[in-house]
């Protein structure tokens, strides 16, 4: 039987590809009925990009349709295409059989599409009723005023009917990022659309908020909504998906059942490489200790946490969402004060009581949210790359422009940054670019000691290889690393150790080779049986 934990799933019984994560068949896909949606030979020209290329997918009532490719892979031009923000060069729409024609978002939603994006755009200050009506109000037949009594009580209905524990008259300020993902869902709802496209929906969701969303979309599917679901995690992709559309570089892949397929051939539709690719993980011997943590302690979030760390080591920290991973290493690294406990550098104690002292002892933090910790949007790629190190590369006040450049250049081209120019500003790249902007601008401190803290969400396919054959490649050159990632593969397939911890408490420790999938989730959920902390 499947198990769900931390965003994976996994399985016992199965064949050798199965336990690989390779064909992971979920549930029975419906039977194929006529086309709902389809688009054919769809192309989409900007001045000198062809961001689509003849691009087919085909969409029935009552299944849950996989749009698969990478980041620049056009699902972002398809989706705006079918919503109606953009109008296509060439190619057409069908719906239920006929040429649908959608020239702005109106016409997208008359013809039954809606779409719930990664980012949940809607009006903090106004009511869940006012955000779901928002453009297609409610009118009293008789005064042709709006019909606030009706708009509640159909908003309160559509609530209910998805078992939220909401109330139609709660302003959306005060709803969790869960909560107004399921307002969006109710809002597509409200009109009556038969299409409903979900962009990376789970991205920002707990485990039993993930849950919930899946008992939605299968509800939705049980009455004929026909879903198109965007996701980097293939985990997702075979948990909830019945069929799969796979998009690269603008053009058209290949489709198929999600049932039939794997992992592995997914991936190389995807980017022409192989699963194993993903994770190139040099077989190293570690080197002496470089730091050790004992006893150390916050308040109300983390206790008693203990673990070495060796030189060329890359040390997976796994848990599910709230176990305490990021606070320990934000504390390591001086950005939250600790309780108790001691961190030790080459033997000796160290006290660091802010960055800059974790930054003089040589490490480097590359933080989980790359956009609001990692990157300053505003500033150049030159300028984030260089900001740590603005004194030395200064003199006098004054920045040294051509220190400034051999660094950037340097550091920009070891990670293999696409970009027009060193000078334009990071929020014109994409999330992979700006990933690689963040890990650039540690990598050029010299880091002695790197912690990473998920490094790879949100980013793609290809980017997330590059990122992974990056840590390999300083860990075999002496950098100790710190991998903390909720993707168990990614720390199956990368750590030399791996610690599980569980509520603010180290749970357990496996080495590479005694560690599975089984052992790291029984840990991670409170049920560790063997392979305990020493």
């Amino acid at each position: 039987m499947p198990t769900r934990a931390s965003g994976l799933l996994l399985f016992q019984g199965t064949r050798p590809a199965a336990r690989r994560g390779l064909r992971v068949p979920i549930h029975k896909e419906p039977a194929l009925s006529q086309p709902l949606l389809e688009v054919k030979h769809l192309t989409k020209y900007f001045p000198g990009i062809k961001a689509l290329d003849g691009v087919h997918l085909t969409i029935r009532s009552g299944e849950v349709h996989a749009l698969i490719g990478e980041n620049g892979a056009g699902k972002s031009t398809l989706v705006k295409i079918l919503t109606g923000v953009y109008f296509p060069t060439q190619g057409e729409v069908l719906y239920e059989g006929s040429p649908l024609v959608l020239r702005n978002a109106i016409d997208a939603q008359k013809a039954g599409i809606a779409a719930i994006h990664q980012e949940a755009s809607m009006f903090p200050e106004l009511s869940v009723t006012e955000n779901i009506y928002m453009g297609h109000h409610l009118t009293h037949p008789k005064t042709g005023r709006i019909d606030w009594r009706k708009m509640r009580t159909e908003t309160q209905k559509l609530l209910d009917e998805l078992e939220l524990d909401i109330d139609s008259n709660t302003l959306v300020k005060n709803l969790g990022v869960a909560q107004r993902h399921m307002v969006e869902i109710a809002k597509a709802l409200s009109l009556h659309a038969k299409v409903v496209i979900m962009d990376e929906p789970t991205s920002a969701l707990s485990l039993r908020e993930v849950e919930d969303l899946y008992k939605i979309v299968r509800r939705l599917r049980a009455d004929g909504k026909a879903i198109i679901f965007i996701s980097h995690k293939f985990d997702e992709i075979f948990e909830i998906c019945d069929y799969y559309t796979v998009l690269r570089d603008g053009k058209y892949i290949g489709e198929g059942k999600v049932s039939e397929a794997s992992i592995d051939s997914i991936v190389r539709m995807m980017v022409g490489r192989s699963l194993d690719q993903m994770y190139p993980k040099r077989n190293i011997n570690s080197g002496r200790t470089i730091l050790s943590v004992k006893g150390l302690s916050q308040l109300g979030y983390f206790s008693n946490v203990s673990f070495d760390l060796h030189e060329g080591e890359i040390l997976g920290f796994f848990g599910l969402v709230g176990a305490g991973r990021s606070e320990v290493m934000r504390t390591i690294f001086g950005i939250d004060r600790k309780t108790a406990g001691t961190i030790s550098l080459d033997g000796k104690e160290i006290q660091i009581r802010c960055p800059s002292d974790a930054m003089a002892h040589g490490m480097a933090f590359v933080p989980e949210d790359r956009q609001e910790q990692g990157v300053i949007l505003e500033m150049s790629i030159a300028k984030n790359i260089t900001l740590p190190q603005i004194n030395p590369i200064s003199r006098f006040g004054i920045l040294n422009r051509k220190k400034e450049k051999s660094i950037t250049e340097t550091y920009g081209s070891k990670m293999e940054i696409r970009a027009a120019g060193w000078q334009v500003d990071a929020d014109t790249l994409s999330g992979g670019n700006q990933q690689k902007v963040v890990l650039a601008k540690w990598l050029a401190t010299n880091p002695r000691i790197l912690i990473l803290d998920e490094p790879t969400k949100g980013i793609d396919v290809a980017t997330k290889a590059a990122v992974h054959q990056f840590i390999s490649d300083m860990a075999s050159k002496g950098l100790a690393v710190i991998l903390i990632s909720s993707e168990l593969p990614e720390v199956l397939g990368m750590a030399d150790r791996i610690m599980v911890m569980h509520e603010g408490f180290l749970q357990a420790e496996f080495s590479r080779e005694e560690a599975d999938s089984d052992k790291v989730i029984r840990a991670a959920t409170g049920n560790a049986s063997g392979g305990g902390v020493a």
